[in-house]
Formats: structure tokens, sequence, C-alpha cells
């Protein structure tokens, strides 16, 4: 049996679209991503369950990297994320040199994807119109947890 292969951005962002809605589903703040590599092997995938885990350091970026387990390198792979990673999740693409980063929405919350950029990786930044809205309207109902995921008070 082959693997499957996922080797267009918008296939990608599929599966990050597919976890940030487990993620909704579960009660949790609606962020999904996944690690690809460079043949565009799926790695790893995840959700942010902070709420559903009561851990603050389990965002969907560290979910799905932690779900990939170790690689040799990191610099031919690709992270897709829903939103435009925090600076915790910028840090972890900048500590293991991921090459490429894509961003779903980058409206809701602009992280730190630029400075990702400014050391090395190709950053894409799509702002999938279902995907600001999805964020847009979760913020809205939710502003207390969404301000304890950002770590604003």
């Amino acid at each position: 049996m082959t693997e499957r292969l996922y080797p267009t951005d918008a296939d990608k962002l599929a599966v990050a679209i597919e976890e940030a809605r487990k993620g909704a589903d579960e009660g949790g703040v609606p962020i999904g991503a996944a690690l690809f590599a460079a043949d565009g092997r799926l790695l790893g995938r995840g959700h942010n369950r902070r709420v559903q885990d009561g851990d603050p350091s389990v965002h969907a970026e560290t979910d799905a990297f932690r779900n990939a387990g170790r690689q040799r390198s990191y610099r031919d792979t690709t992270m897709v994320t829903t939103l435009s990673p925090c600076w915790y999740c910028s840090g972890l693409a900048r500590q293991f040199g991921i090459g490429r980063v894509l961003v779903g929405e980058a409206r809701n919350f602009f992280g730190g994807h630029e400075w990702v950029a400014e050391h090395g990786a190709e950053v894409v930044v799509l702002e999938d119109p279902g995907l600001v809205q999805m964020m847009a309207e979760y913020i809205a109902a939710n502003p207390e947890v969404w301000n304890e995921d950002i770590g604003e008070e």
C-alpha cells in the first residue's frame, strides 16, 4: 500500500483545517496544524488542546510536531498551521529549523511568522476566508479563552 502524499498547499492546508474542526468539536480553540516532509508525506498532525487537556503548552503546532516524532532534520519540512503561529510556536519553527511555514490566515492574529521568515524559512500566508471567519467567530464567542491562549489579560 502506497503512503498518501499531499502535493499541493491546498492539500496540506486541508489536513490542518480538519484538525482545527476536530478541536472545535471537542470544545477547544479551533486551530490545527500538520508537519509534512518535502515529498508531501504527512509526518504528524494535531490541534490546539489547551482547553481539552488543561495543558497550556499543547498548541496545534506543538501537537503536530510531537506527533511527527523525531526527524533527522527539519530543514525540508513544511509546518502548516491554520493561524499565524504565536511566539511560542514560531520559536519551535526556528529552534528546529523548519524550512517552510504555510499559514492559513493572519488577520485574526498576527503572530511571529515574519520573524520566522527573517531567519531563513519560506513563509506563505494564504488568508483563507473560511479560516478568517471561523477564528473571528470563535474569538467573539470566547474572548476569555482566546486571550488566555495568546497570553493577554
